[in-house]
């Protein structure tokens, strides 16, 4: 918050010969005997079948009718700014045999490939090919190779390509076997709203459905898998089965587990059904002009006053007081300031001191800055007879260290020691205790592309760093409510970046965050959703606020789409939110400044 490139596979009829019996005046003669016949291997090269056979990379290929090359079904996948959207699957081959393997392909940068050969690997590729394309390559497979990996691929961040009729001729190898089924399967982490599976693989496989009560919910291509989207307070069976070219194995036997109660939001914030969030210049001055507390109009359900800042970047030491009066000469005392937050917790407003904002750096990089924070954010609360807290760390408050790649597990200091601090705050003041969070775009929904330096370096340390934070209190989480503003633009769950200012970025931005996504692209790491009474949408108030001022009209829009599947735009939402708490934003003090614009649109469409 401010103070102020590429290879392709093809479609052919393949003559087998063999040896004829030719009867002619009584005479006949054998022709010469056929080694093993040529003979195509892909399975599902058309994708008549959808994706049976094929295992595409971060969820992002589908088969879908139109374009086709041949018959009614191609593949359509869609590259991200990690995901360069590979599709592929294991063939069974001969040693020292040689193989042709062509496609049709259609779109930017699309390669087509086989890697495992036993020789020289071997791709080719197209740069752009507005019409279909016909790509082939040849290999010969090494003494011992008995199974080659061929696939198709599209290039970071282009749009979807397309490819059809693949196929791999040559001599068949021996049919592959199925699977055994996964052993060890077990449940670990549980949340209201989600399950942790992990097992041990299985020899040849190579991927792994999991099923919820007898209905797959997701595949994976490593060892483990979070299942999302669940009910609180819910017993639920998992199996898991393991997939390569020639099938599904058997299921494992079933592991219950119950997700937790639901914490947070209506039950633990006491909130309506549909919550009005603002922040509150206390402690200083700017355009917009101080508000004092008692002159705060009654559409805001949750006061933030802003804000609470440390003595120095890693001391933890939180400060809070009002502002000056030589720079807020209409600023109240202290002690009307403390009546008037009774005043409004007594008509069933919420008060928090948010922590951070776009000036106050907050490290907790040392265990006894994370205790020190504890009593002094503790402090402050019970000097203001606050409900909580709202977590506003901006800039390089947060970063996750080189090697810490899992959000589920996180391992950088100055995670886990906010973690560890919020939740001793939770314990001391109960379930009634109100728990929000303010990140930017930059450390959530752009984890969907990159999370932290990544698995080579090089990448921002910063980015998604919030997912660890946000997934370890989820249960103790009353709100989150990112900011769709001074941001830059992010991509969304249909893998096509969106930018501010109009609804379609809210739509997808609060879509991710209601369905969960996979994290960098990696489908075994993925965020769960969160519940829709946990989300609220952040904007700016004005113009002067913000960049990335959206319209009533359009913020209108977004609610629409969102609660109820109309005037949703060109972005495919993934379900439906009656239940979403609301909206947030920068800040009541702007929203008074440009005569209440922002309030007024919420009261008339939640009918306040």
């Amino acid at each position: 918050m401010e103070r102020t490139g590429p290879p392709a596979r093809i479609t052919g009829v393949v003559a087998a010969f063999a040896a004829a019996l030719l009867a002619a005046g009584g005479l006949t003669a054998l022709a010469p005997s056929a080694a093993a016949a040529d003979t195509d291997l892909a399975r599902n090269g058309g994708f008549e079948s959808g994706l049976d056979g094929w295992s595409c990379t971060g969820n992002s290929g589908a088969a879908v009718s139109t374009p086709a090359h041949n018959g009614t079904s191609a593949l359509k996948a869609t590259p991200a700014g990690s995901d360069n959207a590979k599709c592929s699957q294991q063939v069974a081959v001969r040693p020292d045999s040689t193989y042709t393997l062509s496609a049709w392909v259609q779109g930017s940068y699309v390669y087509l490939g086989a890697d495992g050969t036993g020789t020289s690997d071997v791709s080719t590729w197209t740069q752009s090919s507005a019409d279909w394309k016909q790509l082939t390559t040849t290999f010969r497979t090494g003494p011992s190779t008995t199974r080659v990996t061929v696939y198709t691929h599209g290039w970071f961040g282009t749009p979807a390509y397309y490819a059809d009729d693949l196929t791999l001729v040559g001599p068949g190898g021996a049919p592959a076997e199925l699977p055994a089924a996964p052993t060890g399967l077990k449940a670990g982490t549980v949340t209201a709203s989600s399950v942790d599976l992990s097992w041990t693989g299985s020899s040849g496989a190579t991927g792994y459905n999991v099923y919820r009560d007898g209905t797959k919910v997701l595949s994976a291509t490593g060892t483990s898998a979070t299942v999302s989207g669940l009910t609180a307070s819910t017993a639920y069976g998992f199996q898991v089965a393991a997939t390569n070219s020639a099938g599904e194995s058997a299921r494992t036997a079933a592991v219950q587990a119950t997700t937790k109660a639901g914490g947070g939001g209506s039950e633990g914030g006491g909130l309506p059904a549909h919550a009005l969030v603002g922040y509150l210049h206390s402690s200083f001055a700017n355009g917009s002009g101080y508000t004092r507390m008692a002159d705060v109009p009654d559409s805001w359900d949750v006061i933030d006053l802003a804000f609470g800042e440390p003595t120095s970047v890693t001391s933890g030491d939180i400060r809070f007081s009002l502002c000056p009066v030589t720079e807020c000469p209409n600023v109240e005392s202290a002690a009307e300031f403390k009546a008037a937050i009774k005043a409004k917790q007594a008509a069933g407003k919420k008060v928090l001191i948010s922590i951070g904002g776009q000036n106050g750096q907050v490290q907790l990089t040392t265990t006894a800055a994370r205790d020190t924070f504890v009593s002094s954010v503790g402090k402050i609360i019970d000097e203001y007879g606050l409900d909580g807290f709202d977590i506003d760390f901006e800039g390089h408050s947060l970063s996750l260290n080189t090697g810490d790649t899992d959000f589920r597990n996180p391992t950088t200091p100055v995670v886990v020691n906010l973690i560890s601090a919020v939740k001793s705050l939770k314990a001391k003041y109960g379930d009634k205790f109100v728990l929000t969070m303010a990140p930017e775009t930059f450390f959530v929904q752009l984890g969907y592309q990159y999370y932290g330096s990544g698995p080579w370096g090089g990448q921002d340390p910063r980015a998604g760093a919030y997912l660890p934070v946000i997934h370890a209190l989820r249960d103790d989480l009353t709100l989150l409510h990112v900011q769709d503003y001074n941001s830059g633009s992010i991509m969304g769950l249909d893998n096509q970046y969106h930018s501010m200012g109009g609804a379609d970025f809210h739509i997808a931005m609060t879509d991710m965050l209601l369905t969960g996504f996979p994290v960098a692209g990696d489908q075994t790491k993925v965020f769960p959703a969160l519940r829709p009474d946990q989300v609220a949408i952040g904007l700016p108030a004005s113009t002067q606020a913000g960049n990335g001022h959206t319209s009533p009209a359009e913020v209108t829009k977004t609610l629409n789409c969102l609660t109820k599947k109309t005037d949703c735009g060109s972005y495919p939402t993934h379900g439906t939110w009656p239940a979403l708490r609301g909206l947030m934003t920068w800040s009541i003090n702007w929203d008074r400044f440009n005569n209440g614009e922002f309030s007024k649109n919420f009261d008339a469409y939640f009918g306040g």
